[in-house]
């Protein structure tokens, strides 16, 4: 059977997880594209449910088949690609990491969180804690992740809560007081702090920070973003890193 009324109770509850409050709720995520979805398949993620239209049935045995005209609908992307994955959310009591790892403070533009996502995957940075930041889970951020979301670790609490779990790990703050980044030996285990995008780390991170360090620019350059500014710290602290 091929569906085609978004009035359908399962489309209307994969529609709804485009809003924060549903995925919340149902304690599920969207994950959209052939790519996304196979990797999401292959990387051992709990897939619930997978949605198609008539041109992947046969790849996707066992698939919800629906128009191509009710995918549409039904997608998040600007081009759909025609299949999509219903995708069960982590649930990871906070735990210490088991290496170098990041924090990151309010961080509020979910493409930005997304991509450092992807760069944490990337340079072996597998456990990311958040604190009052977008939602990881959201289609922007998944997009941005390129699949880097499901093979790191997502954690999310409040102050007391991740200080508690990263008890012992020495904290490195990104803020432009700090010292050069490119000179800094970082410790043989340490948290990277990246802060909201206007705003930098709150004082409350910047309190409990062990070190903070900057990444040197051009006096005509105000600041770089926050995911590029990141990227850079996660690469050049892990090859700074002293008896590694």
């Amino acid at each position: 059977m091929i569906i085609s009324s978004k009035a359908n109770p399962i489309i209307k509850k994969i529609s709804s997880l485009s809003n924060k409050k549903y995925r919340r709720e149902y304690g599920e995520f969207i994950v959209e594209s052939v790519k996304a979805v196979d990797e999401c398949l292959s990387s051992g993620m709990s897939v619930s449910q997978i949605v198609c239209t008539p041109e992947f049935a046969e790849k996707y045995l066992g698939a919800i088949i629906v128009t191509e005209e009710l995918f549409a609908r039904i997608s998040t992307e600007k081009a759909p690609q025609g299949v999509l994955a219903v995708v069960k959310t982590p649930e990871r009591p906070l735990s210490k990491p088991r290496g170098n790892c990041l924090l990151l403070d309010r961080l509020q533009d979910p493409g930005n969180l997304g991509t450092i996502i992807r760069t944490a995957n990337a340079a072996g940075y597998e456990d990311i804690y958040l604190i009052d930041c977008a939602d990881a889970y959201s289609p922007k951020a998944i997009r941005a992740s390129m699949g880097g979301v499901f093979y790191v670790n997502v954690y999310e609490g409040g102050y007391d809560e991740v200080f508690e779990a990263l008890k012992g790990v020495p904290l490195i703050c990104a803020d432009m007081a700090g010292e050069d980044v490119f000179a800094f030996p970082a410790p043989s285990q340490f948290c990277l702090c990246i802060g909201n995008e206007g705003n930098g780390v709150s004082g409350t991170v910047s309190a409990k920070s062990d070190y903070t360090v900057r990444i040197p620019m051009r006096d005509i350059c105000e600041s770089l973003n926050a995911a590029v500014s990141a990227a850079i710290a996660m690469y050049v602290l892990k090859n700074n890193q002293k008896g590694v």
